[in-house]
C-alpha cells in the first residue's frame, strides 16, 4: 500500500462510546424523519453528523484511519440509529459496511479510495453492468437500480460481468469500483417505504474502469479477495453473504425497538376515548395490549440474539481458520430473513394495537411499519426466496439463490 494521508485517530473508541454517539444522533434524525422521507434522501448535514461521530470508521482498516471493528459493532450502532429513522439507519449501515467491502479490493484501489479517508461508498449489487476488456481495464455500461444513499457517496460499487483476461473463459460476476462523479443519478425513487434512503438508479455509458478496481463475487463469497491478503486479518476474510446482509437486518431491529419504546410510552398514559361506549379506560390495562407488548418484546429479543450469535459464530470460525461451509452460510441466510420476519411481526402487533392514533403521518409507528415492510422486499431478506433456498439445501437439492 502506498503512503496515504489519513486523519490521525487519537484512540480507538470503545463500543459503549460508539453506541453513545449513535444514541446522541438518533433523536435528531427522528426529528428529521418526515423531512427525510419527503426529500427522499439523507440530508448532507445528517451524513456529516454521522461522519463527525466517526461511525463510518467502524469497519474501516486501521491502515487507513479506521477502527477495524466487526459486523457485531456495526449492527448494534445501526440499530440505535434505526430507533430514530429507518432510512437514515439503512444508509448509515451501508456506509459503514461498505468500508469493509472497499477493503476487499486490491491495495491500489484502496489507496485511491482512502486518499480521502472520510470517503464513503454506495452502490448496486446486481451484476447488470456490461463490460468489455480494453488495455488496462474495462469499458462498462449499464443502469443499476436500488443504489441506496447514492446522493451521499464519493464512490460507487456497481455489479457487472467481468470479462476473463484475453476472453479466456466466460465472464464472472463482480463489482466495479468507480468515483461517484463518473456515474449519473437517475431520480426514480418514489416509494411508500424507506423513501428517505434515496435508492435511485445509477447510469454509466462506456465508462473506463482500471483493472485494479474490480473484485469478483466468487472471491467475496469465499473470503479470498485481494484485500483479504493485503490486510491479513479475519475481519476481511469473512464470506460476503454470511455476514453482509445483517447490515440490512440491523436497521429493521432498530425500527422495531423504536416502535416498542414509543408504544410503551404512549400506552402507559393513554386512556381510550370510545366511539359509543367503553371510553376512559387505561390502555395499559387491556389484556390485548399486554399480549401485543409481550409478543413484540419476545420477537425483538429473539431477532437480536439470533443476529449477534450468527455474526459471532462466523467470525470465530474464520479466526480459527475453519472453512465457513454451506451449513453456516445457508443457516445465516435463513436467519437473516427470519430475523426480519420476526421484527415485522413485532411492528405489526404494535401498529395494529395503536388504533387510529397510529395512522397519522407524524407518528413513528406507521413509518416504521412501512419501512420495515419495504425492507422485507429486498432480495437478500425476502422470506419466500431465502426460505426456499434453505429448504432446497436441507432436502438434498441444489440451493438456488445468494449464499
Amino acid at each position: 500500500m502506498a503512503n496515504v494521508s489519513v486523519r490521525p485517530i487519537a484512540s480507538r473508541p470503545s463500543v459503549p462510546d460508539l453506541l453513545a454517539r449513535a444514541g446522541e444522533i438518533a433523536p435528531l434524525v427522528r426529528e428529521r424523519a418526515e423531512r427525510t422521507e419527503a426529500e427522499r434522501r439523507i440530508a448532507a448535514d445528517v451524513i456529516e453528523l454521522i461522519r463527525a461521530a466517526d461511525l463510518f470508521r467502524i469497519m474501516q482498516p486501521r491502515a487507513y484511519g479506521g477502527f477495524e471493528y466487526g459486523f457485531d459493532v456495526m449492527a448494534q450502532v445501526v440499530a440505535v440509529l434505526g430507533r430514530g429513522c429507518g432510512s437514515t439507519a439503512w444508509v448509515a449501515g451501508l456506509g459503514i459496511c461498505h468500508q469493509w467491502l472497499a477493503a476487499a479490493f486490491p491495495g491500489q484501489a484502496q489507496d485511491e479510495f482512502w486518499a480521502d479517508p472520510d470517503a464513503i461508498a454506495m452502490g448496486s449489487y446486481a451484476p447488470v453492468g456490461r463490460a468489455t476488456s480494453v488495455e488496462g481495464g474495462y469499458r462498462v455500461t449499464g443502469v443499476w437500480g436500488f443504489a441506496s444513499g447514492c446522493d451521499n457517496a464519493q464512490w460507487f460499487f456497481l455489479g457487472g460481468m467481468i470479462p476473463a483476461p484475453d476472453n479466456a473463459g466466460p465472464p464472472k460476476p463482480g463489482f466495479f469500483l468507480i468515483p461517484s462523479a463518473d456515474g449519473q443519478i437517475d431520480d426514480n425513487w418514489h416509494t411508500i417505504g424507506l423513501a428517505g434512503t434515496g435508492s435511485k438508479n445509477i447510469v454509466a455509458s462506456d465508462l473506463f474502469v482500471p483493472a485494479h478496481r474490480v473484485v469478483t463475487f466468487a472471491d467475496l463469497l469465499a473470503g479470498t479477495t485481494p484485500g483479504a491478503q493485503v490486510h491479513g486479518i479475519a475481519l476481511y476474510r469473512q464470506p460476503l453473504m454470511a455476514v453482509l446482509p445483517y447490515t440490512l437486518v440491523a436497521p429493521v431491529l432498530g425500527m422495531a425497538e423504536g416502535a416498542l419504546h414509543d408504544f410503551l410510552e404512549m400506552a402507559k398514559v393513554r386512556t381510550t376515548r370510545g366511539a359509543v361506549a367503553g371510553g376512559n379506560n387505561r390502555m395499559a390495562e387491556f389484556a390485548t395490549i399486554q399480549t401485543r407488548v409481550a409478543e413484540a418484546s419476545a420477537s425483538i429479543d429473539t431477532a437480536r440474539l439470533l443476529m449477534l450469535s450468527d455474526i459471532t459464530k462466523t467470525y470465530d470460525a474464520v479466526v480459527r481458520g475453519d472453512v465457513v461451509g454451506l451449513d453456516t452460510r445457508l443457516g445465516n441466510r435463513l436467519h437473516q430473513a427470519f430475523c426480519v420476519r420476526l421484527l415485522i411481526q413485532a411492528i405489526d402487533a404494535l401498529f395494529v394495537a395503536s388504533g387510529g392514533q397510529g395512522i397519522f403521518t407524524g407518528k413513528l409507528v406507521q413509518r416504521m411499519w412501512r419501512d420495515a415492510h419495504a425492507a422485507a422486499t429486498h432480495v437478500s431478506l425476502n422470506w419466500d426466496a431465502v426460505s426456499t433456498m434453505y429448504g432446497q439445501y436441507v432436502l438434498g437439492l441444489e440451493p438456488k439463490g445468494q449464499y
